[in-house]
């Protein structure tokens, strides 16, 4: 506690000096139009100077300038008046926007507005906007989950559910290669870093439904990420309580390069869960890729990934306190044993690219991947269930024992995976018409062995019981060797054109789909319109349906077949099909100002209808699939959000979303009984339940992104990420009865930054001192989880002998500080 508090006190005491001087005025504002619209790039300068600034797709532009007496603002744009202001240096902070008028009534471009405006369900970000956002996973998924539609519930975790998905519903793409992730990876403490670097991005384009042909077999979304070409040096280099990273990008006449290289550690942000042992792991990732200009229209590029994550525990102790006021319970666990994973990860893609012309664009693309799983984990608990009386001192708050046992967990599972594949993609434009196509060619192998079991022992008893012999709890192999060939296709059009009435655009395509395992052929039809009325105030529209297909991959065609005793054995279902699911999604935008800033309020309303799907369950991050199209499933709801300029220059956005989710598991059933005093079974009745709420069932979510500056010194930044969800269903088991019965508490979640701007390389006395190269010097104070909630993920299930069974919460992480410190070089 004492280390924390000189922490602070350092820490804002350099926050407090000032490393520049006084003379300085801050200028900043929009430069909007006659409709009260921004525009963009437009130059605003110092007259007879060359210092000056450009707006951004806002309109919005800052500039810092030494004025000693007044001076003269000039704001021009091609197209429109050029206005001068007088400026005199009575405050240190100006705010400044300025109307330009139209040099014609007839400039209006009505493609230049559509460029403004979302004309599909891909939503595009500028992820340098985020850089010093709070961010406990290290990666782009982060950004993700403040999104509409897009909700985790596990901060550990580069994982995300959308509008009821799991996390295998997610397509990844980078640069057009879509990339895979780890499949035996069962907790958040496991996993580690993300294949996305984020030094290294330039866009992120994302859609939580309706997304178009040319994207792949998946039912919820797409994060596409395009990496970006250095056109000069450029470096970054982090570090934190958390880990460290380095970037460097170069750039000549006909070859660029970028290599960055990711270190994490958790174990600073573990050691507040409420298992106590030896954290130690370790995720190490290296990536890089490489452009080289062949000819003018000849293009090849290298993308290029390692990573390693190892994840080593010892486990001492557990206590944890659930339950109500009234009515508490703790579980204390004893520990013996250990858990050692290692996943090992390689990637690698080139591309050859070759523009024929300016409306043409082919390119031809080969990429394999690689993954070497191993989870071994041999750890024994001897527990005690007691009672907690919540309104004395802590430290004497357990009561009357309610239970004792111990159990034991062991694993040594192993998989190797190879994904190998050819690909082709081609663009064509001309006449308001843009044709896209792509086939791929795709080989799989994969190798799986699984030994895993738990023993379970009740006040003397192994669970389940049984007078005649001991058995084991749960018990799972399975030894499987899977190699198979699959193709895709697509082809898709995009025609828009201009009425009197607005702008439209239409996007049509059908995708193909066929894997030599189940021998199944796909079509999947896709369609989006939008329209862009000619009205006084900006408001755009759009509506997209189509066929969807999740197309099973190896966790999905896995049947497990369980005998009476909890034996599990795993087959190949090779008469699975793929999950189907039909898409209406419709939105709109309305784009206004207010306070003299920017907003946009987009509605969107969905529905999914599927079926041919398979069920699973969620522990943790580990979903289960029972291996068979056993259910039928619909979701419905709608998303709400106001994205802007909260403050003036930087984005925020608050989002509120509903939905409904349910499933119903075809021919599922149990039987009740009724029973007399004496406990003799008097009648029995089979249920067969219907529609209950899917595993990723969130019917509310809210979230928001705010950041904000001292208007008088923008060198000190503040960052915060609001999330509040509802739990998710859950229920015990192997247990058709309490399938989802019950839910979890909600999700809550605060994070917030504070950042100091402490070497700025615009400045000339920096250009003479040992910081030449360095361009920004920020430090960052982060608190995770700012309000300490007790968030909950999963539960560990206590069974005594008569199968009576006691849900014990797994909480997450609580409070924790961490400090960065972040240099970028020029």
């Amino acid at each position: 506690m004492h280390s924390r508090k000189l922490f602070l006190f350092v820490f804002f005491s350099i926050l407090s000096i000032s490393l520049f001087s006084q003379n300085k005025v801050r200028i900043y504002g929009y430069v909007i139009d006659t409709n009260n619209r921004g525009i963009e790039l437009a130059n605003v300068y110092v007259q007879h100077t060359n210092i000056g600034t450009s707006t951004n797709q806002n309109g919005y532009y800052e500039l810092t300038v030494d004025i000693k007496d007044s001076i003269k603002l000039v704001f021009s744009m091609i197209g429109y008046q050029t206005v001068t202001y007088t400026v005199h240096p009575k405050l240190k902070v100006i705010q400044l926007t300025v109307e330009l008028p139209p040099l014609s009534k007839q400039i209006e471009d009505v493609n230049v507005i559509g460029q403004r405006r979302q004309t599909s369900t891909i939503d595009v970000v500028d992820p340098s906007k985020y850089r010093l956002m709070p961010n406990s996973a290290g990666g782009i998924e982060s950004l993700l989950i403040s999104f509409t539609g897009v909700s985790s519930s596990n901060e550990l975790s580069s994982q995300y559910n959308v509008r009821g998905g799991n996390f295998d519903e997610n397509i990844v793409y980078v640069n057009g290669i879509e990339v895979y992730r780890p499949l035996l990876i069962r907790a958040g403490q496991q996993e580690g870093l993300s294949f996305i670097n984020p030094d290294m991005v330039q866009n992120v384009s994302f859609s939580s439904g309706g997304f178009n042909a040319e994207y792949g077999d998946k039912m919820s979304s797409v994060l596409d990420i395009s990496y970006k070409k250095p056109s000069a040096f450029e470096a970054t280099a982090s570090a934190s309580l958390l880990g460290a990273s380095a970037y460097m990008g170069t750039a000549g006449k006909r070859f660029s390069q970028m290599h960055g290289i990711r270190y994490k550690t958790s174990k600073y942000l573990l050691g507040t869960m409420d298992t106590q042992g030896e954290y130690d792991p370790s995720f190490v990732d290296y990536q890089t890729f490489l452009t080289y200009q062949i000819k003018p229209k000849w293009e090849l590029t290298f993308l290029g990934n390692f990573s390693q994550n190892d994840y080593r525990f010892i486990p001492q102790t557990r206590e944890t306190s659930f339950g109500t006021y009234s009515m508490g319970r703790k579980l204390t666990i004893f520990f013996e044993g250990q858990e050692k994973d290692l996943f090992q990860t390689s990637f690698g893609a080139l591309t050859l690219n070759f523009r024929p012309s300016k409306s043409t664009k082919l390119s031809l693309i080969g990429s394999a991947f690689y993954t070497n799983e191993r989870e071994n984990y041999d750890i024994s608990g001897e527990y005690i269930l007691s009672e907690v009386k919540m309104d004395v001192d802590p430290d004497k708050q357990t009561g009357e024992s309610l239970g004792i046992g111990n159990y034991h967990e062991h694993a040594r599972n192993k998989l190797n995976a190879t994904v190998a594949n050819l690909s082709h993609l081609g663009e064509y434009a001309k006449n308001g018409h843009l044709l896209k196509w792509g086939t791929n060619v795709q080989i799989e192998k994969i190798d799986d062995q699984i030994n895993e079991w738990e023993w379970r022992d009740s006040a003397g008893y192994s669970l389940p019981y049984n007078n005649r012999q001991v058995n084991l709890y749960y018990n799972m192999n399975a030894s499987n060797s899977l190699k198979t060939l699959r193709a895709t296709s697509f082809l898709q059009d995009t025609y828009k054109y201009s009425s009197t009435a607005g702008t439209f655009s239409f996007t049509g395509g059908l995708r193909s789909h066929y894997w030599t395992f189940n021998r199944e052929f796909l079509l999947s039809p896709r369609f989006t319109v939008a329209y862009l009325p000619h009205w006084e105030k900006d408001f755009s529209f759009r509506f997209a349906t189509g066929l969807y297909y999740q197309a099973p991959f190896y966790k999905e065609i896995r049947d497990t077949l369980t005998d009476a005793l909890g034996n599990v054995d795993i087959k190949l279902n090779s008469n699975i099909k793929a999950q189907r699911s039909l898409h209406f999604v419709l939105g709109g935008d309305h784009y206004f100002r207010a306070w003299g800033r920017p907003f946009k309020f987009t509605t969107e309303a969905y529905l999914k209808l599927a079926d041919r799907v398979v069920s699973y369950s969620v522990d943790n991050v580990r979903i289960r699939y029972s291996g068979e199209n056993d259910a039928k499933a619909y979701t419905a709801g709608i998303d709400f959000k106001l994205f802007g300029e909260l403050v003036p220059g930087t984005d925020s956005w608050i989002n509120l979303s509903l939905m409904d989710s349910k499933e119903d598991i075809i021919g599922d059933s149990y039987v009740r009984h009724t029973y007399d005093d004496e406990g003799n079974i008097l009648s029995s009745e089979t249920i067969y339940p219907s529609w209950v709420p899917r595993p990723t069932e969130q019917r509310y979510a809210f979230s928001m992104m705010f950041q904000d500056y001292l208007p008088s010194n923008p060198k000190y930044k503040l960052q915060l990420k609001l999330i509040w969800s509802d739990g998710l269903p859950f229920g015990a088991p192997r247990n058709e009865q309490f399938r989802s019965a019950f839910r979890m508490p909600p999700y809550r979640r605060v994070d917030i930054g504070g950042s100091r701007l402490l070497v700025n390389g615009s400045d000339e006395w920096m250009n003479k001192s040992w910081l030449g190269h360095v361009k920004n010097i920020w430090i960052n104070v982060e608190v995770f989880n700012l309000l300490n909630f007790k968030n909950v993920n999963s539960y560990y299930w206590v069974t005594d002998i008569y199968q009576h069974q006691v849900a014990v919460p797994n909480y997450l992480t609580g409070r924790q500080l961490n400090l960065r410190l972040l240099v970028d070089f020029k």
